[in-house]
């Protein structure tokens, strides 16, 4: 009944559209796009659209009309990704445990194929306890690894209608326009600097110890023409903090993507010694999940914390729920992740136990689809339900390619255990989905919140993150309320509750693209379900899944 409440007062603002009631219709939406408090921020994505005109997804309303105080038994999900700071003040309490394996023994007590995996897996490291930080883009392996075939057969021709020739050029041209575009912009900053170093020198009279203020900048009278140039320069550069630090900065990340990531000389997987392209050499990879000092990047630990926070601490976040336990599985570093590792890492999480699997990841290119596929396949016939984020490229990823997914060469759906989560926003307007999310009527099963999500940091820290990754473990976390509530449903029925039970906005949105005239496109045309997901309508669907079903228990709209 619940959910006739959320829709029908959604579809009286709408009435109000359709009648032209225009001041009726702005004091309504004004309410629901409120100016939210730095406090308020910090957990809108919990809130509900009917109670605290907040389009959230209902998780506090859950817990104090549904949820209330039942405990059900814990419930395994694994997060694939980045290394994971597993001794977070907020996090150290949810850590899966392996209790089959002896730590440090340097024995596999459960022959489950990897030893002293007491927390979960690392595929990235090796027995050294080394670890990639840095790896290629999947399109710089298609094209290393095409060239070596050619170099191995003697230059043969390869005729252009095969398919993986095909692929192999568009790699290749893709390879060469970025490595172009970062070329340059490096060339470009290295000048820069030498022109900003000038500006300095120049005004080395007025600043001898390059101490600036935009003040004692705007002071100095001249009509020195180079003079002025150079006080003009430094005084835009303080203004918009583009000093030293910034430019230093800004050629040391493009440079990265120099040596690294579109370096196809530069192989990460010799740190890790594995044959990358013999999915049956899985003697490789260590049991240290946690982060180390050389991990700039700290994606898991912003999306474990919206996972599973501690609910009762009292200190920064709560996440979905404290019965939630994670199972880290780290097959991700800055660049692409390997398509050998994530088929793996599904297949680890499958055979230890997780019901849920979180990947808040993706890539353009995908050079090994099949083993995934199989193993996301392996997956479905254990009853795990997969949820991945759909992007951050504001593409239709029904149209480019985003991998993993769940769809065959012709675009149609081949499993039903995979759930593609976009990004939405807390305004109820056109500005509804977030303008970096991708979308897809077909490929994108549901939006979440994603912008602007308070969530945990490395070191007892937090912090405020975007992107349909922060979208993604919401989604997670309301499968497992459901399976801890409802635990004989399978995944997709999971998967349908989670679809049909989303709040519908009828109205029209920004269309997220490159360019600054947005199109205006309805919601609804943006995914599968059209909706944006609800953990209070999802629970209260699964409680009635049975009639539902049996056509004796509607979702009145």
């Amino acid at each position: 009944m619940e959910i006739r409440k959320i829709i029908i007062s959604h579809l009286f603002i709408l009435l109000l559209i359709s009648c032209s009631t225009k001041q009726l219709i702005t004091t309504n939406l004004n309410v629901i796009n409120k100016k939210l408090s730095q406090e308020q921020l910090k957990s809108w994505q919990h809130k509900d659209l009917i109670s605290d005109s907040i389009p959230g997804i209902s998780l506090d309303k859950a817990y104090q009309e549904l949820i209330k105080n039942k405990k059900g038994k814990d419930i395994i999900v694994a997060v694939i990704d980045m290394q994971l700071d597993i001794n977070h003040e907020e996090l150290n309490q949810s850590i899966w445990k392996n209790k089959k394996e002896i730590p440090n023994n340097n024995i596999d007590d459960d022959n489950n194929g990897y030893i002293d995996d007491i927390h979960g897996w690392n595929f990235l490291g090796n027995s050294k306890g080394e670890s990639v930080y840095e790896s290629n883009f999947e399109y710089v392996r298609i094209v290393r690894n095409y060239n070596s075939f050619i170099k191995t057969n003697n230059n043969k021709i390869i005729l252009e209608d095969n398919n993986k020739y095909i692929i192999y050029k568009k790699a290749d041209s893709i390879l060469q326009v970025n490595l172009k575009e970062y070329k340059n912009e490096v060339a470009y900053y290295k000048k820069y600097k030498i022109r900003f170093n000038n500006w300095k020198l120049e005004l080395k009279k007025y600043f001898p110890n390059e101490k600036y203020t935009i003040k004692k900048l705007k002071s100095i009278k001249t009509n020195n023409n180079k003079t002025q140039d150079a006080i003009n320069k430094i005084t835009h550069s303080l203004k918009y903090d583009l000093m030293d630090r910034w430019i230093d900065k800004t050629i040391k990340n493009n440079q990265r993507y120099l040596d690294f990531y579109l370096n196809i000389n530069y192989n990460d997987r010799e740190l890790i010694g594995d044959d990358e392209n013999n999915i049956e050499d899985t003697n490789y990879g260590f049991h240290n999940v946690g982060i180390n000092q050389n991990l700039k990047t700290y994606h898991a630990t912003y999306v474990t914390g919206l996972l599973s926070a501690n609910r009762n601490n009292k200190i920064g976040i709560n996440g979905i729920s404290n019965n939630i336990k994670i199972m880290p599985i780290v097959v991700a570093s800055n660049g692409d992740e390997n398509d050998k590792d994530i088929a793996l890492a599904i297949r680890y999480a499958v055979n230890n136990g997780a019901k849920i699997i979180n990947m808040s990841f993706g890539k353009a290119f995908s050079t090994n689809k099949v083993w995934v596929t199989e193993a996301l396949k392996h997956a479905e016939k254990h009853n795990v339900l997969c949820v991945h984020s759909a992007g951050n490229e504001f593409q239709n990823i029904d149209i480019v390619n985003d991998y993993p997914n769940d769809i065959d060469g012709n675009n149609k759906e081949i499993l039903n255990n995979f759930i593609v989560v976009g990004a939405s926003t807390r305004h109820v307007n056109n500005k509804l989905v977030s303008d970096f999310s991708n979308y897809g009527r077909n490929n994108v099963d549901i939006f979440a919140p994603g912008e602007t999500i308070y969530t945990t940091k490395i070191n007892n820290t937090y912090k405020f993150k975007s992107g349909t990754s922060m979208a993604t473990p919401l989604v997670s976390g309301i499968a497992a309320l459901i399976w801890l509530q409802y635990p004989k449903l399978k995944a997709h029925e999971v998967k349908e509750i989670i679809l049909e039970s989303g709040v519908s906005y009828d109205i029209d949105v920004e269309l997220p693209s490159y360019d600054e005239e947005k199109k205006l496109v309805p919601f609804k045309s943006l995914s599968k379900s059209g909706k944006i997901v609800n953990a209070y309508n999802a629970l209260l669907l699964a409680k009635h899944y049975k009639k539902w079903k049996k056509g004796k228990w509607k979702i009145k709209k």
